[in-house]
């Protein structure tokens, strides 16, 4: 039984327009780009994985980011390592909030621009500042990324999806400009089980989705990780949290027994300080996601 079998088919939709023009424009300019940074959410790298931005990328130079390291365990953070690299990728964990890891991005743009400096010599043309793109859905952390690799604050991060709506390009350093292009949505999410963690982590805009089911797919979910996985994941994270034991309840009947034992019955208010709750880290560093085996 697939996560979102017992939750209403399509229960998340949306495609804000500002979001269309955001992908209109970013094609137009992604004709002036060098490298690509596409970055994910640690919690859930395939989820956070754009449909079309192998397309876009075509044979730029990409620079895979997983932000948010700080919000999964150690050994799951190795185990998507080894997942990508099997798949020729390198990925650059970070915790852009903290600066974590982005040294490591930023190196790897200066190769990359080394190298397309070389071939411009080559073709007897100057060398020049590579231009990257940041591109990601929205709330992944791009903007704080940005920020840590121009070392201030430029670009206005909020824990809001779709703050960024402008394009524009800041200047890094010489060597280094960088296109902060706003979070895209894929038209549809054909991929229900995947919107539904993308709501989840707050990587979508939140007219899109019913907390109460959300919040009931994040305990049955958390439910089937600890099954398959537990050695990976903290123990008992609902349980550790909230003095109530999961185990004997289907995600939606442990919400209504959550809402009785703590809210006098409020599932909405239930649903949505267990969402804030996984959001903010208090369940435990938690991956809603496993590499494949």
């Amino acid at each position: 039984m697939g996560l979102t079998d017992n939750y209403k088919l399509n229960l998340i939709q949306w495609y804000p327009g500002h979001i269309a023009k955001a992908e209109k424009n970013l094609k137009e300019q992604l004709s002036r780009v060098d490298v690509v940074f596409e970055v994910r959410d640690a919690r859930i790298p395939l989820a956070t994985h754009h449909p079309q931005i192998d397309e876009w990328v075509g044979n730029k130079a990409r620079i895979l980011v997983l932000n948010r390291l700080d919000m999964i365990p150690p050994q799951v953070r190795s185990l998507w390592i080894d997942y990508f690299q099997n798949r020729g990728e390198v990925p650059y964990c970070t915790n852009a909030q903290h600066g974590q890891g982005v040294v490591g991005v930023a190196k790897a743009a200066q190769a990359a621009g080394v190298e397309l400096n070389q071939r411009r010599r080559d073709r007897g043309m100057l060398p020049r500042a590579v231009r990257a793109v940041v591109i990601g859905f929205p709330n992944v952390g791009k903007s704080a990324l940005i920020n840590r690799l121009l070392g201030k604050r430029v670009v206005e991060s909020a824990a809001r999806p779709g703050v960024t709506r402008q394009l524009r390009w800041v200047r890094i350093s010489d060597q280094l400009e960088l296109l902060d292009a706003p979070g895209v949505i894929p038209v549809k999410l054909g991929n229900q089980e995947a919107a539904v963690k993308l709501a989840i982590c707050d990587d979508i805009g939140q007219a899109s989705y019913d907390n109460q089911l959300v919040a009931a797919a994040l305990i049955d979910l958390v439910n089937s990780l600890q099954e398959q996985a537990g050695e990976l994941l903290p123990k008992s994270p609902l349980y550790a949290r909230y003095e109530l034991d999961p185990t004997p309840h289907t995600g939606e009947g442990y919400l209504h027994a959550l809402a009785e034992y703590r809210h006098k019955g409020d599932v909405e208010r239930t649903a949505r300080h267990l969402l804030t709750d996984y959001r903010k880290g208090l369940l435990g560093t938690l991956p809603l996601e496993l590499p494949p085996m």
